[in-house]
């Protein structure tokens, strides 16, 4: 099921996956900075207890799973693609109805 996309759904599309890995670069470096921050103080302010890797570990996995949402979900030929294609189709028949 090709659909053809007129220019502005292409210019449309473009924006929103530029924004969505945008939005993957700016949250990998607020993990890093904020990370680097936490260690420090975990190291010299808190002694030498390694606690920072908690939060290193659980902000990495949703960073992984954010990232895996915008570069492999977000594919244009991608599972999200389909269910949003099938979600206008139930909405046009919903439409039509009326």
């Amino acid at each position: 099921m090709t659909q053809h996309l007129s220019p502005e759904e292409i210019d449309a599309l473009a924006r929103r996956r530029a924004g969505a890995k945008l939005g993957w670069y700016i949250h990998a470096c607020a993990y890093v900075l904020v990370n680097l921050v936490v260690f420090g103080l975990s190291k010299y302010a808190f002694g030498s207890r390694p606690w920072s890797v908690f939060p290193l570990l659980g902000w990495g996995l949703g960073l992984a799973l954010h990232g895996a949402s915008v570069f492999l979900i977000g594919k244009g030929t991608g599972l999200r693609e389909r269910m949003v294609q099938r979600e206008r189709e139930r909405l046009q028949r919903q439409q039509e109805r009326r």
